[in-house]
């Protein structure tokens, strides 16, 4: 055998090319021969020459002599790395309660109004006292089903209890509408535009890096701004988008649909005598918006169509055919663009189709709309507006001024002898009105008439402090029967109208409605007699009397 040194040099040029082809079992095989073969002082060379403990050496040596046959494995089975989890039994369960909802987690947890990022989540366990990394934490959340997961838009809030009827309705409304050869077109303003070199969401193919460059920062004060109202024909799949420059108001709103009219609609249908509109709930053609109804009352009067319109029920807004037929294609077509003029966006909204044939027309509107515009009482009372028995208040139809119904008769303080208005008592008891059959009305009056007289007996007693001086049915007649009483109050808590228009009804005054509402919703509560609002809106009772016409309950007009 030569010198020690010159074998160890060997050796180490052996082990140097050999190990690190093999894996960690295989390698401590190897040594373990070589120092077999060397015999005494083999396993102290081997190791200097390898760059390893001596007792990795040795158990090579022994795992040779013991005749055992391959393992299949590099490891024993158990052996390794112990993972964090088993080392340290807390350390699941505090992470857990580290990301479970907020409702149920610590309060006081630091982490409750920070991000739960890998990170930060592994520094406040290392804090607990569970040394973790961020890689071992991440792996844990895996392993108990954990994901990154973003928002969901999902809740939409209380849902109206007449939601799938109102749809129902609108439906049928737009099948009655295009089976006469009508127009039906759905509306809505689209949002608002920066127009400048200001990012747009989205992204386009463009050679590798080179992105559109545009400003970092938005500033809204500073750019101008483009409004994009818009009309689509459900019947001809085309839509119109009217770019406005100044203001979202109801004026503008009809001041697109009357371009879309003159310019395409009255061409697509020659025979139309009706234009039937669905609209969100809200914003500048919302069914709250008095500036809608009266714009809309004008175009029907320069058109000679009668409009009728359709809202959708609050929170719905996202189910109008105007967002995924028509909006989502335009947001398609110039997503990663930056608007930098009026010019490139009517260009790239005219530009939008899609696979089912949509064509778009687009048009700029410089006009000037300017906000804060009232309308009161007396105009909306006079608008040519007759509103439908299901959800007057979602659903109604303009006439032109020649179909305007007569005007009311000078109204007086007193209407002639007779006790009450000429719509008393019969249509005042329409079902319609009471919201409960005239059997089931006659049975409510006749149960609450005597509690009534004996309740207000019991109040006139102790006002007197003593008994009756006079017997009863003498003395100044009330303005208003028992029966009357109960009716008006019935009338009243359906919130038909106001004060005002019952006493008017009643041939009394507001303060005589409010004292008999006041001594009969006692009754009614006592008895659990609930009285459902109403969405039917009057102002006048020739309101009431076309509300109760026989074919009222689906508007039509015949040509």
């Amino acid at each position: 055998m030569g010198r020690p040194e010159g074998i160890e040099a060997v050796l180490a040029a052996k082990f140097e090319t050999l190990l690190p082809h093999l894996d960690e079992r295989q390698r401590r095989l190897a040594i373990g021969a070589e120092a077999r073969s060397l015999g005494h002082g083999g396993i102290r060379l081997v190791a200097r020459a390898a760059g390893v403990r001596a007792g990795t050496v040795s158990r090579g040596a022994a795992e040779l002599e013991s005749g055992q046959g391959p393992l299949g494995r590099v490891r024993r089975t158990g052996g390794g790395r112990k993972k964090a989890s088993e080392l340290d039994a807390g350390l699941r369960p505090a992470l857990l309660a580290l990301v479970e909802p907020d409702e149920r987690g610590d309060p006081m947890s630091p982490l409750r109004w920070t991000t739960k990022s890998t990170r930060n989540l592994a520094a406040e366990l290392t804090r607990q006292g569970h040394p973790v990394s961020a890689d071992t934490v991440a792996g844990l959340l895996r392993e108990e089903g954990f994901s990154l997961q973003a928002n969901a838009k999902t809740v939409e809030g209380a849902q109206h209890p007449d939601r799938d009827a109102q749809f129902r309705y609108l439906n049928e409304q737009a099948r009655d509408h295009r089976d006469a050869g009508d127009a039906v077109i759905s509306v809505d303003t689209k949002k608002k535009e920066l127009i400048g070199n200001y990012k747009n969401a989205g992204q386009e193919w463009r050679p590798a890096e080179q992105p559109v460059e545009v400003k970092t920062h938005d500033f809204p004060s500073q750019a101008e701004k483009a409004i994009p109202y818009g009309i689509y024909d459900t019947t001809t799949n085309t839509g119109w988008v009217c770019i406005g420059t100044d203001h979202d108001t109801a004026a503008f709103a009809v001041a697109s649909i009357r371009r879309w009219w003159q310019a395409r609609g009255r061409h697509d249908y020659p025979r139309a005598c009706r234009l039937l509109i669905t609209a969100d709930a809200g914003g500048s053609n919302g069914y709250r918006t008095r500036g809608w109804k009266a714009h809309l009352a004008d175009l029907a009067d320069e058109t000679g169509l009668d409009i009728t319109v359709c809202h959708l029920p609050p929170g719905t807004s996202k189910w109008n055919k105007i967002e995924h037929r028509l909006f989502s294609h335009i947001t398609m077509n110039w997503r990663g663009r930056p608007l930098t003029s009026h010019e490139v966006m009517l260009r790239t909204i005219a530009a939008t189709t899609s696979r089912t044939g949509l064509t778009v027309h687009a048009e700029l509107d410089s006009g000037q709309y300017p906000t804060g515009i009232q309308i009161n009482d007396e105009a909306i009372a006079a608008l040519p507006i007759i509103r439908h028995r299901f959800h007057g208040d979602w659903n109604y139809t303009l006439h032109p001024a020649d179909q305007r119904p007569p005007p009311d008769r000078p109204r007086h303080n007193r209407p002639p002898a007779g006790g009450t208005h000429s719509l008393m008592p019969d249509k005042l008891q329409h079902p319609e009105l009471t919201g409960m059959t005239r059997q089931q009305l006659s049975d409510l009056i006749n149960t609450l008439i005597p509690e009534l007289e004996d309740s207000r007996e019991q109040a006139r007693h102790a006002a007197r402090g003593g008994p009756r001086r006079v017997a009863r049915g003498t003395g100044r007649k009330p303005s208003l029967t028992p029966a009357d009483q109960i009716l008006v109050t019935i009338l009243y808590l359906r919130k038909h109208s106001l004060q005002e228009l019952l006493g008017q009804l009643f041939n009394t005054t507001a303060m005589t409605i409010s004292r008999a509402v006041k001594d009969v919703r006692p009754l009614l509560e006592a008895h659990s007699v609930h009285i459902p609002a109403s969405t039917a809106r009057f102002r006048t009772p020739a309101d009431i009397t076309r509300f109760l016409a026989p074919d009222n309950s689906k508007i039509k007009s015949a040509c």
